[in-house]
């Protein structure tokens, strides 16, 4: 059964490791959906967050071809556990006198927020899981979305 899966791969914060993490997916035939990558709590280490589809012996595959990888530390699949996993996304859309208190209202009941406001748009932030960005993106496509930058899943095991 192909399900999603959220896996922390820690590294050595070396020029490279993200091609070389990214090339062991594309040469295996297994897609990233998403990859986060940004400082750990440890100086000298990064964490790449990566968000894939398969099965699960698809999954212990990359674990292992991970760990073959001279610069990876350590693999945790985080979405065997219970986890927290946040996306960000900004959404600027057409905004004129009329629809601004109707795309407010959308704003204000996801918890969003407007960052910025031009003469004719309005440029929203949202965070959260995926189906809240999903969703949020679905509601705004009415107004027209001008443009829209997304990150990838960042996530931490809870507790």
């Amino acid at each position: 059964m192909t399900t999603r899966h959220t896996i922390s791969v820690l590294v050595n914060d070396q020029p490279g490791v993200l091609q070389r993490v990214s090339g062991l997916f594309g040469r295996r035939g297994f897609n990233i959906e998403s990859i986060t990558v940004g400082q750990s709590e440890e100086q000298g280490l990064s964490r790449m967050i990566i968000v894939t589809l398969g099965d699960d012996n698809t999954l212990e595959q990359i674990e292992k071809q991970l760990y073959k990888l001279i610069d990876v530390i350590k693999v945790v699949n985080l979405s065997s556990k219970p986890m927290v996993a946040r996306e960000l996304a900004l959404i600027k859309v057409n905004a004129g006198a009329s629809e601004r208190p109707e795309i407010m209202g959308v704003v204000e009941t996801f918890r969003a927020s407007v960052v910025d406001i031009g003469s004719n748009s309005l440029m929203v932030q949202v965070i959260g899981d995926t189906e809240k960005i999903d969703a949020m993106i679905e509601l705004m496509k009415p107004y027209g979305i001008r443009e829209l930058s997304r990150t990838g899943a960042t996530a931490m095991i809870r507790g």
